[in-house]
Order: structure tokens, then sequence, then C-alpha cells
């Protein structure tokens, strides 16, 4: 046993975190995974799940804004505007989306997330095939704007769903024309302040399990440093295509699990 879990699933556990992070600071997408592994292969109640995850996304979200910092993506002043926005407004989003599940179906809010999530995909697949310039400025007022909307649709399926930072944040950015590091950095830092909200809440209900949030969270967080590397080696063509794939696969899912 490995604080508490058998040594198979204990090892399966560690490897999903380790591509998770991977994920999470090459493309974007990448805790969502572990968060459906969590649910798949543990016995922990849902509100666990859902907590713990979030706890060691404050981490990822922490050392991924770290190393961002380090290459330069977050250095400038338009690369921080760009992240306090998202970051503001992706809270307020939060608070909202926690309102609104008590009110709206969230069925139907999964399944038209799924159908957005996937029509990204495709748009940043297509966006790879043509030359875009950037259309989003945070320096400008039209910039300011659009980002937060960005930040509070985001943060408003995290808070009705449970999912947000890095897997919407990132699309979203890239499919304006932000280039994919830049969207990375950015992503870095809202998903601390999305995550956070999430991991104070879970945690006044005691569902934060600290054994898994170890377990997975430290294999996570040594993927969100490969990941950062493989992010400033491959070709960014290449990672937009993945990050397309990786989009149309997930949107079934939010789909199925709204």
């Amino acid at each position: 046993m490995i604080l508490g879990f058998s040594v198979g699933l204990a090892a399966v556990l560690v490897v999903v975190a380790f591509l998770s992070g991977i994920g999470i600071t090459a493309v974007g997408p990448g805790g969502i995974f572990l968060t459906v592994a969590l649910f798949a292969l543990t016995s922990v109640t849902p509100a666990t799940v859902v907590g713990t995850a979030s706890a060691t996304f404050v981490a990822t979200g922490l050392l991924g804004t770290l190393t961002y910092i380090r290459s330069g993506e977050l250095s400038s002043s338009s690369g921080w505007r760009l992240a306090t926005v998202l970051s503001v407004t992706g809270i307020v989003g939060a608070l909202l989306g926690v309102r609104l599940n008590g009110i709206l179906p969230t069925e139907l809010f999964g399944v038209l997330l799924g159908v957005f999530v996937s029509a990204t995909g495709v748009l940043i697949w297509w966006r790879t095939r043509t030359t875009v310039e950037a259309t989003l400025d945070p320096t400008t007022v039209r910039g300011v704007a659009v980002a937060s909307v960005l930040g509070l649709f985001v943060g408003t399926a995290g808070g009705l769903l449970g999912v947000g930072g890095p897997v919407l944040t990132v699309p979203l950015l890239v499919a304006t024309g932000i280039p994919l590091l830049a969207a990375l950095g950015a992503a870095q830092v809202q998903s601390v302040f999305i995550a956070g909200f999430a991991t104070a809440g879970y945690f006044v209900q005691d569902a934060i399990s600290v054994e898994l949030a170890v377990l997975v969270g430290v294999p996570e967080l040594v993927g969100v440093v490969v990941g950062w590397r493989v992010a400033h080696m491959v070709d960014e063509t290449r990672l937009k295509r993945v990050l397309a794939v990786v989009l149309v696969v997930v949107g079934p899912y939010l789909a199925l699990s709204g």
C-alpha cells in the first residue's frame, strides 16, 4: 500500500498525474484527465475528487506561473495585464457559476460547453493552416473587454461544472490569435485564483484528501516543469494541433458529464 492505495493503483495515478502536469504547461488541457482518473479509479466521493484535484491545481498554477516568468512570457506588462484581467473576471465568473448551479440545468450547459470546446478545437486546427495575426491586445480597451468576457466565461464554467483554467483559457486565447506560449503563461496565473477559490470551498467542507493530493500532486508538479520545457522545444504549430485534437476529444466528455 502507498498512502492508502494499492501499489498498482498508485502507479497508475502517478503516471496520469505526471502526464496531466505535462499537458497543463505544454498545451493547456491536462488537469481534466487527472480529475477523470480520480473519478473512475478511486472510491473517494465526487466532492473529494474535485476538492483534491483543485488543491493540486493551485500548486501547478503557481509553479507554472514561475516557469513562464522565467522564460519571459509573463515578464512584459501586457502579459501581466492579460493574466490579471483573466484572473479577476475568472473569480467573478466562478461566483456566478456557483449561483447558476442551482438555477440552470447543468446537463444543458454541459452539452453546450462540450460542443463549444470541440468546435474551438476545429477552429484552432484550421487556424494552424492559415496566417492569423493576434486580435486580442490587452493594452487596449477592446482587448481588455474581450479578455474580460473570456475570463468570465471560463470562471462561470468552472463554478458551474467544475472545469476551467488552462483547459478553456488556452484554446480561447489561441483562437483569438494570441501566441500559444503567451496564452499558456496567462492561463497559469488565472488557474491559481480559480482553483484557489474552489479549494477554499471544498476545504470548508472537509473534502480534500491530503494523502491523495500528495500522491498525485508531486508527479503532477514534475510534469509541469517537463511540459514547460516541451512547450519551448516543440514547434508551436504542432503543439496547437495537439491542442486541437485534445479539445475535440474532451468536448464529448464535457457534454456527457454535464
